[in-house]
């Protein structure tokens, strides 16, 4: 009888051990059943309602301003990898929560597991733009992952009966219980496969209709980029920044697939008297305008990588707004603001002033030569230079809304950023990286500088707080575009910091004073400190 009950409380299946093993296993099972129907689920409504993707999104909004600061600074444009592996790793601990407490409470065990769903359908009926169709694969998830649950721990080995004749063993034996595991993760990895195949299927129209868009040539074409703009210095940023390293921020965890075959773009609001619908072909028939930009996220912080030139393509925004019958406050127009509606319900608030004051403000159908890639903003996008990101250059664009700062918020402006906001004068060190280790002699220090729609007029470096010593600029490609400069350095042996600072063509100086980046953009001086070899 001893040991009889020493098996029976043991580490194998059917001791107490084993079965919150395999409770655990159960929970993980059922966590993994339940996203892949709700993979298949989201592909019949729409990728955004994926629970993943709807929690993801809930965190993001609920996020303060700081926190998405350090996540920005720490992961760069990983961070929203990083925030699904850890909006997964909380969804495996609650599942493996679920199966322990379910092998003694089944029911609270498959409540928790639908409480989960429940959670996720909140989550993404919260979201911009959602219909009550959005809150389906999360129920489906919830109710997938209580009903495989409950069936797996049912099934978990028993201890045997006691001598006693205590009523025979409950559940499977263990292979019974291996091969019932082993096909519940048979069919939900089916399940998932069929799910993105799906989704794949429905994105397929996108993508046909972007490779097919064959963009109208220019109106007003571009100058070619000036001679001397790229300086050919080996470890400086490239004057135009081609589109697969051209850095994206924003909310979106999956990036929105709009079919332009179907999109429509909306133009209403206060003084418009004429408002405007138009598809992408109506807009493509109008004069096209190509122009270079430099486009920088307020979250750059100094010497910071999230700024990015390009040659845009696209139709000007004011001679639209005109069409619809806008006047700038400037005229006497009623509204100051203009909001960009993203298709994933994001919105960006614009001054109305700054896009009819004669800038090239553009809504852009290509980017360096091609339609625009999805990930920036296929197939329409705002471009306000002088202004930061978040408050101009709209991805995804569906709805330009007339209205006044005093009466709307945008998206940004709710959680701590302010209304409006132009982009700083700033420049950057490049080369040689911080902490870089050089020999003696001439070493050429070079970076770029931007301060769009005033434009550079020197930039100036020092060594260990010497005196200032002009850089040699590239040239100028407008007001809108940042210039490389470089400046040879007769470097001594030892640790020295090297500092740069730009004047802008209105003869602001760059200030040295340290700020953040909330709420409308980081300044200071960016310096790097190297080794000189002797």
């Amino acid at each position: 009888m001893i040991r009889t009950r020493a098996r029976a409380r043991g580490p194998g299946p059917g001791g107490p051990r084993g079965r919150y093993a395999l409770g655990a296993v159960s929970g993980l099972l059922a966590a993994f059943a339940g996203l892949a129907l709700a993979q298949l689920a989201a592909a019949a409504v729409r990728p955004e309602a994926a629970p993943l993707t709807a929690v993801g999104g809930a965190v993001v909004d609920a996020t303060p301003a700081a926190v998405k600061e350090w996540a920005v600074r720490r992961f760069g444009t990983d961070d929203k990898l990083v925030l699904t592996l850890g909006i997964g790793a909380v969804l495996a601990a609650v599942a493996i929560a679920a199966g322990l407490l379910a092998v003694r409470r089944p029911a609270l065990g498959t409540a928790l597991a639908a409480a989960f769903g429940a959670l996720g359908a909140a989550a993404a009926l919260g979201r911009p733009e959602a219909a009550w169709q959005d809150a389906l694969p999360s129920l489906v998830a919830g109710g997938t992952a209580a009903g495989v649950l409950y069936l797996l721990v049912r099934a978990i080995p028993r201890p045997r009966p006691q001598p006693s004749g205590a009523g025979p063993p409950g559940g499977m034996d263990r292979r019974g219980f291996g091969r019932l595991a082993l096909v519940t993760l048979a069919l939900s990895a089916g399940a998932g496969y069929a799910g993105r195949r799906l989704g794949a299927f429905g994105d397929a129209g996108a993508t046909a209709s972007r490779a097919g868009l064959v963009l109208p040539r220019p109106a007003a074409p571009a100058l070619p980029v000036p001679a001397g703009s790229e300086l050919g210095i080996p470890g400086a940023t490239r004057f135009i920044t081609p589109n697969r390293t051209f850095y994206r921020v924003d909310t979106a965890l999956v990036v929105p697939r709009v079919d332009a075959d179907s999109w429509r773009l909306t133009v209403h609001g206060e003084g418009v008297s004429r408002p405007l619908t138009l598809g992408l072909r109506e807009l493509l028939a109008r004069p096209l305008v190509e122009h270079d930009a430099t486009l920088t996220c307020v979250s750059n912080e100094v010497g910071g990588p999230y700024a990015g030139n390009a040659r845009w393509l696209g139709v000007r925004l004011a001679d639209l707004l005109r069409e619809a019958g806008v006047r700038p406050p400037s005229q006497g127009g009623r509204a100051d603001q203009l909001v960009a509606r993203s298709v994933d319900g994001m919105t960006l608030g614009t001054p109305v002033e700054a896009v009819m004051d004669g800038r090239e403000a553009l809504l852009a159908v290509g980017m360096n030569g091609e339609p625009l890639p999805f990930r920036h903003g296929f197939p329409v996008r705002m471009i306000v230079p002088g202004l930061y990101g978040y408050v101009s250059a709209c991805k995804w664009l569906r709805e330009l809304r007339l209205t006044t700062f005093a009466a709307y918020d945008a998206y940004w402006v709710r959680r701590s950023w302010a209304q409006q906001a132009a982009v700083k004068t700033q420049s950057r060190i490049d080369t040689p990286r911080a902490f870089a280790e050089v020999a003696a002699g001439r070493v050429p220090v070079a970076g770029v500088a931007w301060a769009q729609h005033r434009g550079i007029a020197r930039v100036e470096v020092r060594v260990d707080a010497g005196p200032w010593r002009e850089a040699r600029l590239g040239t100028a490609d407008g007001d809108d575009t940042w210039r490389q400069w470089v400046w040879l350095w007769e470097a001594a042996p030892g640790d020295h910091t090297l500092e740069v600072r730009a004047t802008d063509r209105t003869g602001a100086v760059q200030t040295g004073e340290r700020t953040g980046t909330v709420p409308d953009g980081a300044t200071g001086r960016h310096a790097v400190t190297v080794r000189v070899r002797g």
